[in-house]
């Protein structure tokens, strides 16, 4: 790699001197040369995608909670929705129109946002530290298993975890470049950001420690740029601001009644923050750590000075302070947060930052040259490692021994309850058009009938503004929930214990079901 003029980067993969000798090479033979890790690259990604997505559509009765929700929303385009900002959602518009309201729309969509986010990070790692280095920190975090076990997610931590990465090397371009562009860039990535989740001010946190390690506030052009950053992502929010004070916040309520407001006294908040840290780094990240220690294992005892890597790598001291910074400054504030707020941390917000820890860690192994390691025995342990997290999930599938079964979403089947509610067209004098009740159980027996029914949460039309009260007063509404909710009720029976269904007349609006206990 080399740095052109503006500090863009430009690709140049290495070429044997067996082919080129000393002469200038022929232009179209440099091209194929250089395709060879693009196409193997390319296919290696592939056959990854491939495999996890199957495995995950085939070992699970439904799709996840996250993704129904999506399709539920995507129904209409909103600045926002009762629990999150609107960004995900739009981003999922097209591909629905384009391929239809299907489970698949929505794992491709995610796994391309999944994907994307880890080679935005190895390219960041490439220019940094070397393309071999690159490499082992990709398959690395690729065993991370928010990134293959959830592969078929697509949610807002996903979204932001893309745009973490943009922020991540659009920072470095505009403290290495200084270009006005890079700053406007960083302004769009932050702006939207706060359009997919909230929590995008921990990447703001990061692009300001960054800052700070640059002395920023000695150099005129960075402090104007920075600002300018700030202000742009300001504006590209703003809409969603005037969305929020329009819906009593809504969003906000729903996070500080779920997590942020929860208040845990001081023993249960650093109890409930060393957990979730442990769980990051010694669950979610713990198959990636096994297959640094498997890389790490022969290279020690050699030279502590690591050989050049690939030619353009900046090893640069600001290099080594961007991938800490974006690799541990997440984990301490989110550990922060619980310990100091008393917050309930879900253990999913590790998902946006959790790929930026390993070429952290391998910052801290200084006396490891990762541009040494082996392209055998690094694949070897990835394909091992993978075999094993495959194993696992299917062992304890609905497909696995029963014994072994755990009993997640995923073991829910809303096909029978969609068989039973087949029936009842007849009593609507038509198809069902609105399907009434808990979320993820509506959605996902919306899922399988054939008319693709719209879905009225737990029927309030404030959360569910595709639903109109023209279209309730039309007929066609189903409500399911729990029996007791439900009077007048058709139990569901074996399709779903303890759960009624009922046609509600035209001329009556649903009430709201409650959802069954766990």
């Amino acid at each position: 790699m080399q740095n052109g003029s503006d500090g863009d980067l430009v690709q140049t993969w290495p070429v044997s001197h067996a082919l080129i000798g000393t002469s200038t090479i022929d232009t179209r033979t440099a091209s194929r040369v250089a395709a060879v890790p693009n196409l193997a690259m390319a296919a290696g990604v592939g056959l990854f995608v491939l495999v996890w997505l199957l495995h995950l559509n085939s070992t699970s009765l439904v799709p996840p909670v996250d993704d129904l929700e999506q399709l539920t929303w995507v129904r209409s385009l909103e600045w926002g929705y009762y629990k999150h900002p609107p960004l995900p959602t739009w981003l999922l518009w097209l591909p629905v129109r384009a391929f239809g309201w299907s489970a698949w729309t929505v794992y491709v969509v995610g796994a391309s946002a999944t994907v994307a986010s880890l080679l935005l990070m190895w390219r960041l790692v490439a220019r940094l530290r070397g393309e071999r280095h690159a490499l082992v920190a990709l398959l690395a975090a690729a065993c991370i298993t928010y990134y293959n076990g959830r592969l078929n997610y697509f949610n807002h931590n996903i979204v932001l975890m893309l745009l973490n990465a943009c922020s991540a090397a659009v920072t470095w371009q505009c403290f290495r470049s200084g270009r006005l562009r890079w700053w406007i860039a960083l302004g769009v990535c932050l702006g939207l950001g706060a359009l997919a989740k909230y929590q995008i001010v921990v990447t703001y946190v990061c692009v300001i420690a960054f800052a700070v390690h640059s002395r920023f506030w000695g150099d005129g052009a960075q402090r104007r740029g920075l600002l300018l950053a700030t202000l742009i992502g300001l504006v590209i929010f703003s809409p969603h601001v005037q969305w929020l004070r329009a819906h009593d916040f809504g969003p906000v309520s729903y996070a500080m009644s779920t997590s942020l407001g929860v208040g845990h006294p001081l023993p249960a908040r650093t109890a409930e923050s060393v957990h979730w840290l442990a769980d990051q780094m010694l669950n979610r990240a713990l198959p990636a750590l096994l297959l640094l220690l498997w890389v790490a294992w022969p290279l020690r005892g050699r030279s502590a000075v690591q050989p050049e890597p690939t030619a353009g790598a900046e090893r640069l001291p600001s290099a080594r302070a961007l991938l800490l910074i974006f690799g541990f400054v997440p984990l301490g504030f989110m550990t922060l947060l619980g310990l100091t707020s008393g917050a309930d941390l879900q253990l999913h917000w590790g998902t946006p930052f959790l790929l930026f820890v390993i070429p952290a860690l391998m910052e801290l192994a200084r006396g490891l040259s990762w541009a040494r390691a082996t392209l055998r025995r690094l694949l070897a342990g990835f394909v091992v490692v993978n075999v094993l997290l495959l194993t696992v999930s299917y062992v304890t599938s609905p497909l696995g021994p029963r014994s072994l079964r755990d009993t997640h979403w995923r073991t829910f089947d809303p096909k029978p309850v969609a068989r039973a509610l087949e029936a009842i067209r007849g009593t609507l004098g038509g198809p069902i058009r609105i399907l009434s009740g808990p979320p993820a159980v509506a959605a996902a027996v919306a899922l399988e009938l054939p008319e693709h029914p719209l879905v009225l949460i737990d029927g309030r039309r404030d959360e569910s503004p595709w639903v109109s009260k023209a279209m309730e007063r039309a007929g066609g509404v189903v409500e399911i929930g729990a029996t007791g909710e439900l009077p007048g009720g058709h139990p569901l029976g074996s399709a779903l214990p303890g759960w009624s269904y009922r046609a509600l007349p035209s001329s009556r609006s649903p009430k709201k079901p409650s959802a069954p206990s766990d």
